[in-house]
């Protein structure tokens, strides 16, 4: 699939003022990268519309496993106001960075939750997503107590997708989830620039 499918709207220029500005006094993300925030954050974060209209999912409440600098938390809360996104991470002062840019764009589904996915008890969530945090395999830990029935797991992985898959086999079959797809696109960059949605599923 590729990025025809995939439109920005005019949220994100305020949104990405706010966060260059954060950006400078924590260092979210690279100075380097700052010139590609659209191409390989934002846009990044978004691809998840592909796996949104392909199964059908129109709302829900959202875990995102270490979201960083709020990717891809912060753009699908704001691009998707009908899902509750929780942008997890353990990082007191990234946690501080989404929390100024909630208040700055008023995104009243996103809720910064400073803590480990281990510590979160008695809850489950019908999606979760990772971006750029661990391997699958270790990822599968984190998230199998906290994925619910009928829920999915989005892991936003680079060429190195099939690859983690064959490592995570046997961390699949201890914790009875299953890749059921895997959607692959590209990133608007001169160079190509590729990358995957591992769509996973308990066994139900």
């Amino acid at each position: 699939m590729s990025y025809s499918q995939i439109k920005i709207n005019s949220d994100f220029e305020q949104f990405k003022a706010v966060f260059l500005e954060q950006n400078s006094i924590l260092n979210l993300i690279s100075k380097n990268e700052e010139m590609f925030l659209y191409e390989k954050h934002i846009y990044d974060s978004l691809a998840i519309k592909l796996f949104f209209e392909k199964y059908h999912v129109q709302s829900g409440d959202l875990l995102d496993i270490g979201t960083g600098g709020g990717f891809p938390a912060v753009p699908i809360a704001i691009e998707y106001p009908n899902f509750q996104v929780i942008a997890l991470d353990s990082i007191r002062k990234k946690i501080n960075a989404i929390n100024a840019i909630k208040s700055e764009l008023n995104i009243t589904n996103l809720e910064p939750l400073c803590d480990r996915a281990e510590n979160i008890k008695n809850q489950t969530f019908e999606i979760i997503t990772s971006r750029a945090v661990a391997p699958v395999s270790l990822l599968l830990k984190y998230v199998a107590p906290l994925l619910a029935g009928n829920g999915y797991f989005i892991a936003y992985k680079s060429k190195k997708a099939e690859e983690e898959l064959r490592e995570a086999q046997s961390e699949l079959k201890k914790y009875k989830i299953k890749c059921i797809d895997k959607i692959d696109y590209t990133l608007p960059l001169d160079e190509k620039y590729e990358r995957s949605l591992l769509i996973f599923s308990k066994f139900i």
